[in-house]
């Protein structure tokens, strides 16, 4: 029997979280299949992901998003677009504010950050079974590849395309085709990347 391929969308400031996530999802033994995750820190980056890359299961800690401006028109749009697949909730913080704003939108389940691996594994294997019994996608290829999501998280980051080049030791040129390639897959244009850095948006 083929081993099923997952896609899991982690939204998440936490870089060691993201990293780690996916450590434990494939290697644990806790898990039937294994797992492509794709981590992001960006809400807006993330509502393409649900929309085009249509992933198993998003699991998500908003707490690090609170301080951004408009950051509930972007939950907003974020949620209504993963209103049909699993949305798992990890809560690092109290906020009554966030509480009363989420009971809008039909989350699949919401845990403590500091929940135990054992009780975050049953309910990630029981989203995964209701999504399973749907459709079992023949593909699971991460939308962007490893190396566009690094040039991504330090674009996101507010790194230069020097300093890109530099940490991932490419070319300068090879970053603004890096960039190219991922305005393209996630249908981004200039006028619509909020994340962008001032520098550059003047260039």
């Amino acid at each position: 029997c083929e081993s099923i391929m997952f896609k899991i969308l982690l939204i998440d400031r936490c870089h060691f979280t993201r990293a780690g996530f996916e450590a434990w999802l494939n290697h644990s033994g806790l898990f039937p299949g294994h797992f492509v995750v794709t981590g992001l820190n960006n809400l807006i980056l993330a509502r393409e992901h649900i929309l085009q890359w249509d992933p198993s299961v998003v699991i998500a800690d908003l707490h690090g998003f609170m301080q951004d401006i408009h950051h509930f028109q972007q939950l907003s749009s974020l949620l209504n677009a993963s209103e049909k697949v699993p949305f798992i909730l990890l809560q690092s913080g109290e906020d009554k504010e966030m509480a009363g704003f989420l009971s809008q939108f039909p989350i699949w389940a919401s845990l403590t950050k500091n929940a135990g691996l054992e009780t975050l594994a049953t309910v990630i294997n029981d989203a995964l079974t209701t999504r399973a019994s749907v459709e079992i996608p023949a593909v699971a290829a991460p939308l962007l590849t490893r190396q566009e999501e690094k040039v991504l998280t330090l674009w996101m980051d507010g790194a230069s395309n020097q300093k890109i080049a530099t940490h991932l030791s490419i070319n300068g040129k090879t970053v603004y085709t890096y960039k190219r390639n991922i305005r393209m897959k996630l249908h981004m244009d200039t006028r619509f990347s909020p994340f962008l850095s001032l520098q550059e948006s003047e260039n």
